[in-house]
Order: structure tokens, then sequence, then C-alpha cells
């Protein structure tokens, strides 16, 4: 049985600096509008994330098969190369030569205070990537991507009669309602954190029972008070896992719906699926960046074991 799962999305390297001040104490409240100013960043890091990076990345730890349907620029060499050393496909990665790789600039100040740029590059051209190419697949997942792209991906895979999980994430807002209303009746799926699912359910005009009768899962994501699953006029809830630590929630969102599809391609039901995709958020927290917690396939079962008491 095919057990890929097609992931369209963003790629994107993130620049995180660190000003060991205060914004404020540069800032002045009565002069905002004619602002220029320098910050002291004596350390930087350089970070691989974009949605469909990490959740290829946290897919793979769990032995899953995840092919990426993205676009990069001109300055995609690191990133490809770290991508074939892990073992995932980047056949249908599409490079364009007179553009960038979507990046993000973030700085922090010493109160975790944060002022960021964000350069959407090749992503902007998601549209130019036809999924088609990318081959059967059991399950695909939409998630945040140029806008153009990801109506082009929920056409396409409809057309393809690929059942597909529709993250509208940070893009959400870029959509109108007659958009989004249309997105979640192509899904198969749709997932939201809190905040996301109150705006979609204003968007649509939709209620969130609604919603779910639309389509075979709606999963919402808590936080720290777990998630829940809205599948067959019933809702699951599944509870958050304990963190190690708290370090970055960069990324969390895309390492749980890695466990999603994992769940979805291994016919592992919606209780066992959720819990799985609850660990490794909880995983994923306790280190920086998207794709720096490396653990094995038997280390993730262990994890779970030790969670729920059996192994998935």
């Amino acid at each position: 049985m095919n057990q890929t799962s097609l992931i369209c999305g963003s790629l994107a390297i993130d620049f995180i600096m660190t000003h060991e001040g205060r914004f404020s104490d540069t800032l002045l409240a009565d002069q905002l509008h004619k602002v220029n100013v320098s910050f002291l960043v004596p350390t930087m890091r350089t970070e691989f994330g974009g949605c469909s990076g990490n959740i290829a990345y946290n897919l793979k730890l769990l032995g899953g098969e995840g092919r990426i349907v993205g676009v990069m620029g001109q300055d995609s060499g690191p990133y490809l190369a770290r991508l074939q050393k892990l073992g995932i496909s980047t056949a249908n990665i599409l490079v364009k030569g007179d553009a960038y790789t979507a990046q993000c600039f973030v700085t922090a100040d010493s109160e975790n205070n944060q002022i960021n740029a964000f350069h959407p590059g090749a992503m902007s051209f998601a549209h130019e990537n036809p999924v088609a190419n990318a081959g059967p697949a059991r399950v695909a997942i939409i998630s945040p991507d140029g806008h153009l792209g990801m109506l082009k991906h929920a056409e396409d895979l409809a057309a393809l009669e690929i059942p597909f999980m529709f993250d509208p994430g940070q893009q959400l807002p870029m959509f109108n309602g007659e958009q989004l209303t249309g997105f979640i009746d192509k899904a198969t799926y749709v997932t939201c954190n809190d905040y996301e699912i109150e705006l979609l359910v204003q968007r649509t005009g939709l209620s969130l029972e609604q919603i779910a009768g639309r389509v075979e899962a709606l999963i919402v994501t808590r936080g720290e008070q777990g998630s829940e699953i809205h599948t067959g006029g019933k809702r699951i809830d599944i509870p958050a896992v304990k963190a190690e630590a708290v370090l970055d929630p960069t990324g969390c969102g895309d390492a749980y719906r890695a466990g999603l599809l994992y769940g979805i391609t291994h016919d592992l039901g919606w209780e066992t699926t959720g819990r799985l995709a609850s660990l490794l958020g909880a995983i994923k927290i306790a280190h920086k960046g998207g794709q720096n917690h490396a653990l094995t396939k038997e280390e993730i079962g262990d994890r779970f074991e030790a969670a729920f008491g059996y192994r998935y």
C-alpha cells in the first residue's frame, strides 16, 4: 500500500539574532513616526525551516515517507544538500534561479520582544510547481505557502483524487470566506490551532461543528491544553504530553502535523494518531529550531509507550 505523503508548503531559512539590551531603551514612543535605529546583535544562528521542510523532517524521524512540493531560490544549495543527506526527496522542489529562498530575519531583545522581517521570495511562485508531477500518494497536506500556490494545489489534488489536509496556518488571513469554504469542501481533513479555528469560523460563517461535518476529521490544537479531533460526529480529546523543557515553540505545529500524516498513512486510528502528534510537538518544543531534535524511530516509540502505556 502506498504510504507516501505529499507535503506542499514553504521552505525557508531563518536568521535568528539576539540584542542583549532592550528595544524600549532605543525606541522612543513619541518618535516612532521617524524611526532610524540600529541594534547590535552579537549572536546569530541560522536555522533551516519552512512548514514543508519541518513536516518532512519530523515525518522522516518517524520512518514515514514524505515528498516535498515546494519552491526554493538561487541560494538553495545548502538546504537541498541537507535534505538529501537526511534521505528526504528533493525531486519535486522547484528552484527559481532569479529569486531567493524565503527568509525570516528575527531579532529578539533581552525581554524576548521580537522585530521580524519576512521575505517570501521563491515561495511566491508555488503555483508554478504542479503537484501532479510528484506522483501518486496516500495523502497530501497543504500547509502555509504562497497563497496562489495553496489555491492551485487544492484544485489539483481534488482533481487527482488525492485526499489532503488543509493547514492554513499563518496564511489564513490571506483568503476570503468563499476561498476558505472552497478549501474545506475539497479537503478530507482540516487542522488549525485555537486562534486559527476562531478566524476560520468567522471568515466562513460556518460553526466548528459545521466545518467538522464537511470533512473526515477536524483537528484543533490548543497548546498546553492538548488538542481535539472531531470525526464521525464525536470529539476525541488528546492530552498534551509534558515536555522535558520549553525552549522554542517554532515548528511545534509542523511536528504535530507530521504525526497526523504518519498516523493516517499507517492506519493508526485517530486516538493513537493524535497522541503521536502530541508527543512530537512536546519533543520539538524542548529544542531550539524546527529541525534540531534527532530521536530515532525506536526512541520515539519508547517515549510514546512511557506517555501512554502502549506502543503504536
